[in-house]
């Protein structure tokens, strides 16, 4: 009797102390996700403000265009990105031939080519005083109205950048998805006496679907939110009409309105996703899983195959990168000079710094909120982890402005109640500082973040977290010990992703960065907006070299993620 009530005891002071720390961190929680939600909170706001007359304005004007140059750049990455991105995964996961392990990383290479870049660079060989036209003229004494040449500051052109650059988002989905896919649901389609091409229209490409509708949708939220690509090609689209509305006009409600009208047409692409696919299921058949046992292709389908591949690569990595690597070989000054080395070191370590915070956001969000709101109705739980992942589907201006009011705001007030009553100013602590900046960041970039923490959570099961519970290992602790080890590779993902998206963003950084701080970004866009394409090359090929490694990284990973595969690419 004695001895039971020794144990009995403590077990209830530690359930008690374990309650009350699982408040603390659900408060903790909750809190950081409103923190996060503020920008959204803030535009969102501004849609209900009466803006009539310009409104009046905007449509008379220039919302038609908006709205067709935004729908063909829709139409035309979601073409390009799907038609690039599932083929060549098909190929490198289920075919053999001449480069496919080489070509199983390069095709993740334009992952790190800024979208804004590879347009400069296109322009540059391919305008009417590039190398590629002067030499027709010279050739064939041509004159100017004597040929046609396909413009590349267009429409059509800034599609056609986009989707040389979106394509490895689905081109990773996709990759990933075939890979981890049962062989044994393939290998009864071709029993069943299907083609090799309907076994992956019937079989292979259903069960990718929600991953490659993912692997969509963050593509074209890049395009719906690119704005140095377009602005460069005199494009108008919704961002550019949201800068401009907001931050030329002065007219901030209009501006959240545009912005509000752009995330219909995401929402309208997933809604309809959703609604095609009905109450059908999309499951990985099959719970054995035995190493992929590639077909060989010979020939002119190998050859084929190969140049399928090679195509994507050269168009959106190669061909641009050389001509980047000539333009800073013949201006050595962009990049022998004393600001180069501060403009990488201050790229690399802001989105180091800002990848790994979203990373350590994200994980903390998903583990406090996610795990408690499983199967059950708390709707501020569900709805702040929400919210503070839409951050990532609003246009970087926008989201700049919706942080600066709030930010404003505060700085004003503080400094206002110090001066009235402590008799000193306080000037501005958040508005056009670093940390402002990193806030940006995050909040732009930490739906990647929870969108693959929340995915890997799913391989941590109850009764791994209950053997952690009656163990003593609880809380931070069962994050640290538990979680973090099985979702490291996954983890590493997310962190990797962040840091190149990070170190390729322009419209928020141009907005938001401190006086005087400037990245390789702003300097690449800056150099370039003064038609200094040559100049802007140095910038821009280490923005691309910063990011290939990560991108490598990646890839091997994805490569061996198969469960079974014995290590090979």
């Amino acid at each position: 009797m004695v001895s039971d009530t020794s144990i009995t005891a403590p077990t209830d002071a530690s359930r008690r102390k374990l309650r009350l720390g699982e408040g603390l961190l659900n408060i903790t929680a909750l809190l950081i996700a409103l923190l996060i939600a503020i920008p959204v909170i803030v535009v969102a706001a501004f849609v209900f403000v009466p803006a009539y007359d310009v409104w009046a304005h905007l449509a008379a004007t220039v919302l038609p265009g908006y709205l067709i140059n935004t729908l063909i750049l829709m139409v035309t990455v979601s073409a390009l990105v799907l038609g690039i991105g599932v083929t060549t995964a098909w190929f490198v996961t289920m075919y053999d031939f001449p480069g496919r392990k080489l070509f199983s990383w390069a095709l993740f290479l334009p992952l790190a080519m800024p979208a804004y870049i590879i347009a400069y660079t296109y322009t540059g060989m391919f305008d009417f005083a590039g190398p590629v036209q002067t030499f027709l003229r010279e050739l064939f004494g041509w004159g100017r109205t004597d040929y046609w040449f396909p413009q590349v500051r267009s429409v059509g052109g800034a599609g056609l950048m986009l989707g040389l650059v979106l394509y490895p988002y689905v081109f990773l989905v996709s990759r990933a998805s075939f890979t981890e896919q049962s062989i044994a649901a393939l290998e009864v389609g071709r029993t069943l006496g299907r083609s090799p091409f309907m076994v992956f229209w019937q079989i292979a490409l259903p069960l990718a679907r929600p991953a490659i509708v993912a692997g969509l949708a963050l593509a074209l939220m890049e395009t719906l939110s690119d704005f140095g690509t377009v602005q460069y090609f005199a494009v108008d689209t919704f961002t550019t009409g949201i800068y401009r509305t907001w931050l030329g006009l002065g007219e901030p409600a209009a501006a959240a309105q545009l912005a509000a009208i752009l995330m219909l047409f995401i929402l309208s692409l997933l809604a309809l996703e959703r609604y095609s696919r009905g109450r059908r299921k999309y499951h990985h058949t099959g719970g054995r899983y035995q190493e992929i046992r590639r077909q060989r292709l010979r020939g002119i389908s190998a050859i084929a195959a190969s140049a399928g591949c090679f195509l994507p690569v050269f168009m959106g990595f190669l061909l641009p990168v050389g001509w980047l690597v000539n333009k800073s070989l013949l201006y050595p000054e962009t990049v022998l000079n004393s600001e180069f080395p501060k403009l990488v070191l201050s790229s690399v370590g802001v989105a180091g710094s800002a990848s790994l915070l979203a990373l350590v956001i994200a994980l903390f969000l998903v583990f406090v909120i996610g795990r408690n709101i499983k199967g059950q109705g708390n709707v501020l739980r569900k709805a702040s982890l929400r919210i503070s992942s839409m951050g990532y589907a609003i246009p970087g201006p926008v989201l700049a402005v919706g942080i600066m009011i709030p930010f404003g705001y505060f700085d004003n007030a503080l400094d206002s109640f110090t001066r009235n009553y402590l008799g000193f100013s306080t000037g501005l602590l958040l508005s056009g500082t670093l940390a402002a900046l990193m806030f940006a960041y995050v909040v732009r970039f930490l739906a990647i973040s929870l969108g693959t923490v929340e995915a890997s959570m799913e391989k941590i099961t109850p009764n791994m977290e209950r053997a952690s519970t009656v163990m003593g290992v609880t809380g931070i602790r069962m994050l640290a010990r538990v979680h973090i080890p099985i979702m490291s590779g996954s983890l590493m993902a997310a962190l990797l992703i962040v840091f190149v998206d990070v170190l390729k963003e322009l419209p928020a950084t141009l907005i938001m960065r401190p006086f005087g701080f400037e990245t390789l970004a702003v300097r690449a866009y800056e150099l370039a907006s003064d038609e200094r394409l040559a100049e802007a090359a140095g910038p821009s090929i280490a923005i691309v070299l910063a990011g290939i490694v990560p991108v490598i990284i990646l890839s091997r990973a994805i490569s061996r993620s198969r469960p079974g595969q014995k290590g090979q690419v």
